[in-house]
């Protein structure tokens, strides 16, 4: 009988405080809404910004060596504990590369054979500046090695860019939660204000605030629930309509972990915890402030 209770005083909330309500889901479903936004956008930035830093590899340029030199010179280089991999690029392959980036006006040049061979080294994920340069100055000691080509600089700056990006989105999103969550807050509290003299009536005979306190808990989660289908709904048209049509030059934005339910069932989860939140922070605040005195 206290479940049917519940339940139905929990959706009986809706009509006694219809604005408060429906201002709460619409605060809500855009949070939910430019969260999803920002993290699958994020995601992608983040995908680029690894992708970008994955292609600062360090180039040592070599000398004129013998196969078994070269061989051994990439041996020594590749048990650095920073190589991911290394990549062997002879004279006539850096020629077919700089015709190929230079066109004709490149094609002449590169018949002189003026480019060495090199290595190409590609580096493990998130290898400090300071330890880069360490190993490239150790790799410039090694017989053979000519010169040792590293864009540190750039290097630095990208990943600073991406750290000031992570801080701003965490930040925007505590933001957007915080400011849902006062909103649900605000509308359980008028709930409870337009119930004040049954809850009065209630505690009369002996009700607990546990129990008064379950209809409000199921008012918030019912709005987070609704906010979140609305979320995911409006994350489908962005996404699937509106992106492509008026701006078909960013192309389709991956989704987090490679599966959309992930995302969307993060969102659909965090609007209905942010409703319960919101409605128990609430109706354990004023519940308790609600005395038996009119």
């Amino acid at each position: 009988m206290s479940v049917n209770y519940v339940i139905k005083e929990g959706f009986a909330g809706f009509k006694r405080a219809r604005l408060a309500s429906v201002t709460s889901i619409t605060a809500l479903t855009i949070a939910v809404l430019l969260i999803g936004i920002l993290v699958r956008v994020s995601f992608n930035a983040y995908k680029v910004a690894n992708n970008l830093k994955n292609a600062f590899n360090v180039e040592v340029f070599l000398n004129d060596l013998d196969n078994k030199q070269t061989k051994n010179l990439q041996k020594l280089i590749a048990k650095q504990k920073d190589v991911e991999h290394i990549t062997y690029i002879s004279k006539d392959s850096a020629a077919a590369i700089f015709r190929k980036q230079f066109g004709s006006e490149g094609a002449k040049l590169a018949d002189l054979k003026f480019l060495p061979a090199s290595f190409r080294i590609a580096l493990k994920n998130n290898v400090p500046v300071d330890d880069i340069q360490k190993m490239i100055k150790k790799i410039k000691q090694y017989n053979g090695v000519d010169e040792v080509s590293f864009n540190q600089h750039l290097l630095k700056l990208l990943r600073a860019r991406v750290r000031t990006l992570a801080m701003a989105g965490g930040g925007i999103g505590l933001f957007i939660i915080l400011a849902a969550l006062l909103l649900v807050f605000n509308t359980i509290r008028l709930t409870i204000y337009a119930k004040r003299y049954l809850i009065k009536a209630m505690k009369l005979v002996g009700a607990t605030n546990g129990f008064i306190r379950r209809p409000f808990l199921v008012e918030g989660m019912f709005q987070g629930i609704l906010a979140g289908i609305f979320a995911i709904g409006l994350m489908w048209a962005i996404f699937k309509i509106a992106i492509p049509y008026y701006l078909p030059q960013i192309g389709v934005l991956a989704w987090p972990l490679g599966k959309y339910y992930y995302l969307t069932g993060g969102m659909l989860l965090l609007a209905i915890f942010m409703g319960y939140f919101g409605s128990r922070i609430a109706a354990r605040k004023f519940i308790k402030e609600t005395t038996i005195s009119s």
